[in-house]
Formats: C-alpha cells, structure tokens, sequence
C-alpha cells in the first residue's frame, strides 16, 4: 500500500484537481468529486477518520452541472458538508473527553458504550443552534450594512435610492468591513485559531496533491496556507458580484416601489438573500477560472484580494495538524480511485470510522485498515 500512495498523487492530480476542504475543530474535512473524508485529531493523539461516498445533485440530475447552476448547488453542497463535518469533529472531540471522565469514575468501556447507544437521537437543539446562526450570519452581513448604508444615506440626506449604484457600493464596502472586522475579533479566541491552522493545513495539503508530490508533512510544509481557489477569496467575490448585480436588478425592477420606507427597505434586504444564490453562482465560475489559470496575470490580480484577505483565516499549522489534513486527502483520494466512484450510479460504500496511530499508518499493511478502505 505504500507504494501504491507514493504515486497516487501523481496518477489523480489532474483528475481530480477540483478536490477541496473546510477546517473543523480539530481536523480537517476533504471532499473530492464522489468521496467524503473528515479527519479528527482526539484528545488521545489519535488521528480519527470517518468516511463516506458523496453521491450529490449533480450527479442525479445533469442541468445542475451547468455553469452558474454548479455554483449554487456547490455552496448548498459545501454548507451541508460543513454542517456535518463540524458536528462530527466536535462529537468527537466531546465523547473522547466524556469517555475518560467516565472510565476515570470506574465505569467499563461496554457499559459506557452501551449508554452512549442508548442515547444517540435526533438533538433539536442542534438543528435551532445552526438556524440560530444563520440567521445572525444574514443579520450580520446583509440586514446590518443595507440598514447602515440606508441611515448614512438619510443623515447625509444623500440621493441614494435602491435603484442607484451607489447605494450599493457602500452597502458592499460595509459589508466588507464588517466581514473583515468579524474575522480580525474572532481570530484572538484560541480555538478559532486553532482552526485557522488546520485551514492552513488544508490549503497546504491541496497544494502538495496538486503539485504532483508525494503527500508527506515534509512536502506539505514547503507550501504556503493561501490558495486561490479558498472560500475566503470566493467571498470576495461574492460582495464584488453582488454589488454589480443588485445594482442592475434594483434598476431594472422596482422592489417593493409603494411601500413605506422602513417596511421597502426590510423587502429589499430579504430580496437580497434569494439573489446570493445566482451571486454564487457567478462567483464561483470567476474563482473556478482563476483557480484554472492560477498563472496568468489577470488570474493572479483578481485573486490578489482575496488571497490578503487569507492572512485572517489561515495560521501557519503545526506538523500534526498537517498530519491530518494529508490524512484526509489521503483516504479521500484512495477511497476514489479504489470504488471507481466516477462511474458509480449508486452507493457502494457506507458511513464508517477508523483510528490511527499517526499518518504513516495509512501506508502500512493493516488488516483494519485495508476494511476500511477496501472492504
């Protein structure tokens, strides 16, 4: 098997180089075309995997896979994936703590297993967390710059109206700005910052794959923590194209012409969440063709920004988050290439964990490990 990774890089690299993250805590999830890994480092040093087969949309229904189209259902697909991956890393985290209080108080590793069965059922309070979040996420960066940037308009008693361009200029400024900001607070808490690591991790990870290298800390570490396709650079994006499109569909259709001010302006704010889904969409073909052509000079100016704006969310990882994240990749692209899921039409492998000592062990012939990945 070890042999058989050592090349595996090289034989996969332009197959699947839309391969790509999302730090979680602890860990690092990689998803290619049709495979699913997340990675967990436990508390114990143990690296944990969890695999699974991604058999989305696009592949059941093919409009989706056209251009624009592709995008929207690329942030639906990430945000799912990100959910889950977060949830898992967390759980992880939480259990391996809970299972050595409870084996410290002399409970048995069965009984404490038993329990934990027992009491696995759908959490509600989970589901109200992530609504709770993203309703402060649309609160934050779009309910919060439109209001500002309709208040500034009427202290100045400035000729902003929906239709102008203006009007949404400085609603994309603010929105930038409050972004930027958000990203510079939360930076200081230690566990975010943990998580910027594992970003850079990732970023270092997808580099070394791309680059055709063997994947080894020792290559990973070589590389930078930006990379132009990260979701960061695609947010940019997302604020430039939004300020562009509002300003033409706001022209173009009066949103909530007749109502009084306070009650058109809440309309056109929540008009303005539909249309991040076509911004998306659009966003994602600018940053997919800059990714394509990382070379080029136009390429290498629009990702400029956003590769900055990387500064914030990525730190310089450790050599055991790097661990992880080449763990990910690892499995991810071992799992694809093993099960041919490019040609699969349905579900050939199912949700499974494994744990490992350290990254070397996933070239080592391992009775588990091969089920793991081969069964």
């Amino acid at each position: 098997m070890k042999k058989y990774f050592k090349h595996l890089s090289v034989l996969l690299a332009k197959q699947y180089a839309a391969i790509g993250g999302q730090a979680v805590i602890e860990g690092v999830m990689m998803r290619s075309p049709n495979a699913f890994v997340v990675a967990v480092r436990k508390p114990d040093g143990e690296i944990r995997l969890r695999r699974d087969q991604w058999f989305g949309l696009g592949k059941r229904f093919a409009f989706l896979r056209k251009p624009v189209l592709r995008g929207v259902l690329t942030l639906v697909e990430t945000m799912a994936n990100g959910i889950v991956s977060l949830n898992y890393s967390a759980n992880v985290n939480m259990d391996a703590e809970e299972k050595a209080k409870a084996l410290k108080k002399g409970m048995s590793e069965a009984d404490y297993e038993a329990k934990k069965a027992k009491s696995q059922k759908v959490d509600i309070a989970t589901f109200l967390t992530m609504a709770v979040s993203m309703g402060a996420g649309i609160g934050l960066f779009v309910f919060l710059p439109h209001a500002l940037t309709a208040l500034i308009a009427d202290f100045f008693k400035l000729d902003w109206g929906l239709d102008s361009f203006a009007f949404h200029a400085v609603d994309g400024f603010i929105k930038a700005c409050v972004f930027i900001l958000y990203i510079w607070l939360i930076g200081f808490m230690p566990d975010v910052r943990r998580v910027f690591q594992y970003h850079g991790a990732e970023h270092k990870s997808i580099s070394t794959f791309e680059a055709n290298l063997p994947l080894t800390v020792e290559n990973a570490r070589k590389f930078t923590t930006q990379h132009p396709r990260c979701g960061t650079s695609f947010l940019f994006f997302l604020i430039i194209i939004s300020i562009v499109l509002f300003s033409a569909v706001f022209t173009i259709f009066p949103i909530g012409a007749g109502l009084p001010t306070v009650l058109r302006h809440v309309v056109a704010a929540l008009f303005k969440v539909v249309l991040m889904l076509p911004v998306a969409g659009i966003s994602y073909e600018i940053i997919k063709a800059a990714g394509k052509c990382s070379t080029a000079w136009w390429a290498r100016a629009m990702s400029a920004p956003g590769m900055l704006l990387q500064n914030l969310t990525t730190r310089e990882p450790e050599d055991d988050q790097l661990e992880v994240a080449l763990a990910s990749i690892k499995a991810v692209l071992f799992l694809e290439e093993k099960y041919n899921l490019k040609d699969a039409e349905k579900r050939v492998i199912s949700v499974e964990e494994i744990d490992l000592k350290a990254l070397t062990d996933i070239e080592e012939t391992n009775s588990q490990l091969n089920d793991f990945l081969e069964a």
